[in-house]
């Protein structure tokens, strides 16, 4: 919702030819960087693959840039505020939504974990943490742990905060692209086809690891699937973080924050224990649910129809083609 005085932020009609290339070329990347981990015949064991993987991620960012300077026409103006990155105004608003972006995604991972608990997909071990002992003595091959294992689980938990710093380093390079870039210029579409195809393009462009095992150890058409709607889910959840501050960093640190809570459930299994990635990963089919709760929850507030621009010294004309400009691409 944009009040007479303030021009909307997205553009007048959707940029078809720049999303079409602009998903070719990331997907396109994607693919490219991919490369290694399918001709070394190791996949996901391949030496590097997690650097493979991380720069994976600015595929999009790189689609998007690409887009911008060369292909879309006309430019959006200014661009860092179309990204979302600049200005910073309300500042109290964009670091209020990075916050509950930030500590919202990570209780989303949690909140998973021990609703599968309940529900027996998984079994907990809260006091002695005999799961990630067993992983510590392994990785110290045997050697005693010099200090209880309960304090180091703690010291992780303290520093997921800071592991969301860290990563998000990593996920600007995919929230530029998704969005930054893609959700603006679908938005003309309405904001519930903007968040749904978004996310589904999204989850399709990780197609390149998916197909290798990553993160469901389903490297098949199933993987895919499940790998998209765990992103129209989650995508939905960054999407209106992206709407509702009118900025792209607080999408951008709660990518972070999913990320770093991602290895939460090797904390507190027992030992022994198995747990299905379709069900209780943090892209499963229960953080589905939790995801789509806090959805239908924002939905029924009105909070997606909230949906400000960031605020500027010199107030802008509304974005759109200049009078005989030719129609955007």
């Amino acid at each position: 919702m944009t009040s007479p005085a303030q021009p909307s932020p997205f553009p007048a009609r959707v940029p078809w030819i720049s999303v079409a290339a602009f998903v070719v070329i990331a997907f396109g990347l994607a693919w490219l960087i991919a490369l290694p981990l399918w001709l070394s015949g190791r996949g996901l064991a391949t030496p590097g693959a997690t650097f493979l993987i991380a720069g994976m991620m600015y595929a999009p960012a790189a689609a998007a840039l690409i887009v911008a300077f060369f292909i879309q026409r006309p430019r959006p103006r200014p661009l860092p505020e179309y990204l979302g990155l600049w200005p910073l105004r309300p500042l109290k608003r964009v670091i209020g939504m990075t916050l509950v972006g930030v500590f919202g995604s990570m209780l989303l991972v949690i909140a998973g974990v021990f609703i599968s608990a309940a529900f027996g997909l998984v079994h907990l071990d809260l006091v002695h943490f005999s799961g990630f002992q067993r992983v510590l003595e392994v990785s110290s091959h045997g050697r005693p742990i010099p200090v209880p294992v309960g304090l180091l689980v703690l010291i992780q938990l303290l520093s997921l905060p800071f592991g969301a710093l860290f990563n998000a380093f990593a996920t600007i390079g995919e929230e530029l692209g998704w969005r930054g870039w893609l959700l603006p210029s679908l938005r003309p579409l309405g904001t519930w086809p903007a968040l749904v195809i978004t996310g589904a393009v999204w989850g399709l462009w990780h197609s390149p690891v998916i197909l290798l095992g990553y993160n469901f150890a389903q490297p098949n058409a199933f993987g895919v699937l499940m790998m998209v709607g765990g992103c129209v889910f989650l995508g939905i959840l960054f999407g209106w973080l992206r709407l509702r501050s009118g900025s792209l960093w607080p999408s951008v640190f709660a990518h972070a924050g999913f990320n770093a809570a991602g290895g939460f459930l090797a904390l507190v299994a027992a030992a022994g224990t198995t747990a299905s990635p379709v069900l209780v990963g943090p892209l499963g089919l229960v953080p589905w649910a939790v995801a789509a709760v806090i959805i239908v929850v924002l939905a029924l507030t009105g909070q997606f129809r909230k949906q400000p621009r960031l605020l500027r010294k010199k107030p802008l004309q509304e974005w759109a083609p200049p009078t005989g400009a030719p129609a955007s691409r």
